[in-house]
Parts: C-alpha cells; sequence; structure tokens
C-alpha cells in the first residue's frame, strides 16, 4: 500500500496518534497546508496550488519544496489538485490532514464529499484534524478501535437504509436514516464499534482526542 499525505489548510493540532498515521508516507501540500508541514515535522516532495496564501517565513527547507504552480482561476481546489497528484503517483491510501475548518466552509464540505468518492473509487482515506477524524462509510460492515467514551457521529451523504450501529451508547439495528437526519449525530463509543450499512453513503466522524471546552 502506497500511502500519502495530503496536507490541507483546515484546522490542525499534533497528536501522537496523528503521528502514527502518518509516519512513513509521502506528504504533498496544498497552498497553505505547506504550514502544518512544521507542526508535523515533515517535509513534502510536492507542493502544489496557486499559492495565493502562502504562510510567511517558511524556513528554508520548506521554502525549497519544488512546487507545480496553477492559475487561480482554475476549476479545480488546490487540495483536489495536490489529492490528484498523490494519484498520480501511485497513492492506494490517503490522509487528509487539516480537512476541517478552516477559513472556507465550501473546502471543507468538498474534502468530507471528496474523501467518500475517493473510497467509492477504491482508495482508502481518512481526513483528519488531529483532534477528530473521519472515515467514508460505503456498503458493508467495517469496524473501529476507539476508547470507550469517543463521541462519534455518522454523517450520511445519501439515504441510508440498513444501518446497524454496536458497540454504542444508542446502538441502531438495521434502521433507515432519511439524508440531513440528525439521529446518528453525537453517540458515544460502548465497547468495540461496529458499523454495518445495507445502502447508502456516509462519513464516520469521530473525536478520538477531544480539546478541552472553551
Amino acid at each position: 500500500m502506497s500511502t500519502f499525505t495530503i496536507l490541507l489548510g483546515g484546522d490542525l493540532i499534533r497528536t501522537p496518534l496523528l503521528d502514527r498515521q502518518v509516519e512513513g508516507s509521502r506528504v504533498i501540500a496544498a497552498d497553505a497546508g505547506i504550514g502544518h508541514a512544521r507542526i508535523l515535522g515533515l517535509t513534502p516532495e510536492l507542493w502544489v496550488g496557486d499559492f495565493d496564501s502562502v504562510p510567511a517565513d517558511l524556513p528554508d527547507d520548506l521554502a525549497a519544496v519544488p512546487r507545480k504552480v496553477f492559475p487561480a482561476e482554475k476549476d479545480m481546489t488546490d487540495g483536489e489538485l495536490a489529492i490528484a497528484a498523490a494519484l498520480e503517483r501511485g497513492a492506494t491510501s490517503l490522509v487528509l490532514a487539516g480537512a476541517f475548518g478552516g477559513k472556507r466552509a465550501d473546502h471543507a464540505f468538498l474534502h468530507l464529499a471528496l474523501g467518500v468518492r475517493l473510497a467509492e473509487e477504491g482508495t482508502k482515506v481518512l481526513l483528519t484534524s488531529g483532534a477528530q477524524e473521519g472515515v467514508p462509510l460505503l456498503p458493508g460492515k467495517a469496524g473501529f478501535d476507539y476508547a470507550d467514551g469517543t463521541l462519534f457521529s455518522i454523517l450520511g451523504f445519501s439515504d441510508l437504509s440498513g444501518l446497524t450501529v454496536t458497540g454504542a451508547k444508542w446502538p441502531l439495528n438495521h434502521v433507515a436514516v432519511a439524508f440531513g437526519s440528525s439521529l446518528t449525530i453525537s453517540n458515544e463509543v460502548k465497547g468495540r464499534l461496529e458499523i454495518a450499512l445495507d445502502h447508502g453513503l456516509a462519513l464516520l466522524l469521530a473525536h478520538p482526542y477531544p480539546l478541552p471546552e472553551s
């Protein structure tokens, strides 16, 4: 398996779990995502984008990363361009670091939807901010090793049918969930979390490293 970490422009904190997830991966930065390379102690092999949001005072090793420059008026975001570059280099697994939050809600939504689409096409995808992470859910069964008490939600990208959730405070047994329903928001892990889905597309959003409440 060839794993690439894509550094996106959303929120990111460094955690031991995130360090393990990106260890040994190849790295591509998307525009402002280069700033996360400093946080994670990584040096990308490529930096792509229109370079309209380059962080100031980059260290020499990051400023020297090879660039692939695109015009500001283009039909793909910098993040999607970085993902495309990774796939061209043979990526079969992607860690989208900095996929949530940031200044652009539209970009954050795109990352979620794109993660689901890539999973449909056969690429393993993890979206993460360090504090929370997303895993696409396709028809079938999946298990997750989160600690008891971990907050999680299932975000539907379509109507869902045959959704079963075990190892949770509020289990579900072969239910239908309409697109836009809040039924699957704010659950908690209790045991080994297992999710089965007959039809539909969704994303598991978990909070394995909760931030302190402000």
